[in-house]
């Protein structure tokens, strides 16, 4: 039986470019074969977030074959107008992913808003729906889409690959308001798939961050956040 803080959901589109975020300031890019954990969690927080909680993703599943596309792109630079670059982004994409929500304990004002079964039920009304926000896989410029389904289901394009070791990848991003530290910083890891499966490992258990700049957490507080007993309410969950 599925825990009451896990959703299991489909995504997919027509394109994607998983980036090493650091690297992203001009030039050509090239997207990881895999998505990356932020990419992910980017993905469950457009389907439903709080400053209550924060979403852990805890596998990906490749469903589709990885192939990748080559595309002339003119991105805007800094100092105004645009440039001519090449961009490798995959192509015809879809996953399958399992994520959880956990209490974010950096917010005790917000400690009345823990309602688990409410904020489940709000999740997956949003899931049913394709997410509050528009979903994008990696970049503004790729639209995906969501809808439920049961993570494992159906067969993979990858199912039948013992393993594949990839270098070492962008995993995602330390918030101040996650982790309670005035520092912004970037997280690496070396992501292995088996079957066509990531399983991630948690923030707090890579080993390997790089210091960005000082930053200090947002505040919220219970007067700038609607509270989940009127956001079930206005559901009907």
């Amino acid at each position: 039986m599925r825990n009451r803080n896990t959703i299991e959901f489909k995504v997919w589109g027509r394109h994607a470019l998983f980036t090493d975020p650091l690297t992203r300031i001009g030039g050509e890019k090239c997207s990881y074969h895999v998505p990356t954990y932020e990419a992910l969690k980017g993905v469950a927080k457009s389907i439903y977030w709080k400053p209550t909680f924060i979403w852990v993703i805890d596998a990906v599943r490749v469903i589709k074959p990885i192939r990748t596309q080559t595309k002339g792109t003119k991105p805007l630079e800094y100092g105004g107008g645009n440039t001519l670059a090449i961009y490798t982004f995959l192509s015809d994409v879809e996953y399958q992913v399992r994520a959880h929500f956990e209490w974010n304990p950096h917010h005790p004002d917000l400690a009345q808003d823990r309602n688990e079964g409410k904020h489940f039920a709000v999740a997956q009304r949003m899931l049913e729906r394709g997410g509050r926000q528009d979903i994008f896989l990696g970049t503004r410029d790729c639209q995906g889409y969501v809808e439920p389904c049961e993570f494992g289901s159906g067969t993979g394009a990858n199912d039948a690959i013992d393993r594949l070791d990839y270098g070492l990848t962008f995993h995602g991003f330390d918030y101040p308001d996650e982790t309670g530290e005035s520092l912004f910083r970037a997280r690496f890891w070396r992501p292995v798939m088996e079957h066509g499966v990531i399983h991630f490992p948690r923030p707090d258990q890579c080993d390997i961050r790089k210091d960005i700049r000082p930053m200090e957490a947002k505040q919220f507080g219970q007067a700038r956040v609607r509270s989940i007993d009127l956001e079930a309410a206005d559901l009907g969950v």
